[in-house]
């Protein structure tokens, strides 16, 4: 954790729980935090860990020996458990860092925290080894496991833990936050608050992102032309996909979100509902071009591309596929 104290947006209804569990008193001994990364958890459980742990009535108060160990990211009693294996959290490591120090009591708080960033990374031996200090823990011990996805936990590991899952945002919420903090133009923080899908800090990292507005420039290109392209640059641009190491499920989200606003602009001629404002002529050309059977075709190969990507498909083929789609209607 660093000064200031982690910033989150949304998520109430996980912050209000702490908060109701840090007035009663009554803090489970283990926590699951779940959702994508960039939606807050980790910034969640840090404010979890410096408000349980501040010295202040107004916690967090910030100014307390406590809060500054934990902004300056020194506190002895938060506890972040590492592992050397990248892909890999196991029993070794749950055994040095979380089950051979838990009998230690807390240096200078009421409460011990341990957290574990992609906790879904834990074997099932680590898992079980996890579970020994969950189903016995000493009254002082908070853990907090962070992860992508829970399902990958085993049931007994689930029982014993309260589940708290982030929430996606709003698309006004993003775009408004970037429009306010980051001074992005109101055009471009509707494309990134729509391709961001609820995610503030995937918004954030395209907003300051280079290489995402490279990414736009040739996306737009491309779907602003396909009609006139022929085979061999159809060709041209699925390597270059390759060549430039495009995120392909990030291509795809982004001309469902295309074809989806000229299809809306068709449906309702209302430009004020585009999300690609800046483009309303393309979007408008478009929407008089290709009919509704036009749009339903595209969208549903733009879905079978990820379910063949999905099923590793050749990428070529399946790109290949959904252009030949898109040029055709």
């Amino acid at each position: 954790m660093s000064t200031p104290p982690p910033f989150i947006l949304g998520q109430d209804h996980i912050k209000r729980h702490f908060q109701t569990a840090i007035a009663t008193r009554k803090i489970s001994h283990a926590y699951i935090l779940s959702g994508e990364p960039g939606t807050g958890r980790n910034a969640l459980a840090d404010h979890f860990a410096l408000t349980l742990l501040c010295e202040s009535a107004a916690a967090p108060c910030l100014k307390c020996h406590s809060c500054r160990q934990a902004l300056s990211g020194n506190h002895p009693d938060i506890i972040h458990i590492t592992h050397e294996k990248p892909g890999t959290i196991g029993v070794d490591d749950i055994r040095a860092q979380i089950n051979n120090t838990v009998s230690i009591r807390p240096y200078s708080s009421q409460y011990k925290l341990y957290i574990m960033d992609e906790a879904e990374k834990m074997t099932i031996q680590a898992q079980n080894a996890l579970l020994k200090t969950i189903e016995e823990p000493p009254s002082y011990a908070v853990i907090i496991l962070i992860t992508t996805n829970s399902d990958g936990f085993l049931p007994t590991i689930l029982s014993r833990c309260v589940q708290l899952k982030l929430r996606p945002l709003d698309d006004a919420a993003v775009r408004d936050y970037l429009i306010a903090e980051l001074s992005v133009p109101d055009t471009k923080a509707e494309i990134y608050a729509a391709f961001a899908r609820g995610n503030i800090g995937k918004a954030v990292r395209i907003a300051q992102s280079e290489d995402f507005q490279h990414f736009y420039e040739e996306l737009i290109h491309l779907l602003k032309n396909i009609r006139a392209m022929d085979i061999s640059m159809l060709l041209n641009f699925i390597k270059k996909l390759k060549d430039e190491n495009f995120d392909l499920y990030e291509c795809l989200d982004f001309m469902q979100i295309w074809y989806r606003d000229a299809l809306m602009f068709k449906v309702t001629k209302d430009a004020n509902l585009l999300i690609f404002k800046d483009e309303y002529s393309a979007i408008n050309e478009m929407s008089q071009k290709t009919g509704y059977d036009g749009f339903e075709n595209i969208l549903q190969a733009i879905e079978k591309a990820k379910v063949r990507l999905e099923a590793n498909v050749n990428m070529e083929l399946a790109m290949e596929l959904m252009f030949l789609v898109m040029k055709e209607n």
